[in-house]
C-alpha cells in the first residue's frame, strides 16, 4: 500500500475546509482552504514541513485580509434584504373592518390575513369596507392612508 505524499494530504485537507466553508459561509474556512492549497503546490517541489507551515500561513493569512472582504461585501449585500415581520406589512393593501375615527379612537383593519388596530394618516374618518394602505408602523398600531376608487 502506498503512503500520501505531504502535497496530497495539504489537497486532502483543503477539500475539507472547503466542505466546512459549505456549511458556515463566513468565508475564514474558504481562506484556510486557499492556504492549504498554496501549500500543496509547494510541497510538490520541496519536502520541508517547515516551508509549507510558512505557505499556509502567509497564503491564509493574505487571503483573510484581501478575499474575505471582498467576499463578505459582495455575499451580504443589504440592499436586497428581505422585510419581516411588521417591517414587512409598510406598503401592504388591507380592508377596514372597523371605521377608523380619530375622534372616537376606533379603527381596525384587516391585511395580510391578521386584524390589526389603524389610524389614518391624517384625521380622516375611513369607513368600513374601503381600501387602505399601510404607510408605517407604530408599535402595535398601523399608520395606513385611504386608497381612493
Amino acid at each position: 500500500m502506498e503512503s500520501f505524499e505531504f502535497w496530497q494530504i495539504w489537497l486532502i485537507v483543503a477539500v475539507c475546509f472547503l466542505v466546512v466553508e459549505m456549511f458556515s459561509v463566513s468565508f475564514v474556512f474558504l481562506c484556510f482552504c486557499l492556504g492549504c492549497l498554496g501549500s500543496s503546490i509547494l510541497a510538490y517541489f520541496t519536502p520541508l514541513v517547515g516551508w509549507h507551515l510558512l505557505a499556509f500561513s502567509v497564503v491564509s493569512l493574505v487571503s483573510f485580509f484581501t478575499i474575505r472582504p471582498f467576499m463578505l461585501k459582495y455575499a451580504y449585500r443589504k440592499s436586497h434584504a428581505v422585510k419581516i415581520n411588521v417591517d414587512a406589512l409598510v406598503g401592504s393593501i388591507g380592508r377596514v373592518v372597523e371605521t377608523i375615527d380619530e375622534k372616537e379612537n376606533t379603527g381596525r383593519i384587516f391585511v395580510n390575513g391578521d386584524d390589526w388596530r389603524a389610524r389614518s394618516e391624517g384625521e380622516e374618518l375611513i369607513p368600513v369596507s374601503e381600501n387602505v394602505e399601510v404607510i408605517r408602523v407604530d408599535s402595535t398600531i398601523l399608520i395606513v392612508k385611504h386608497i381612493k376608487k
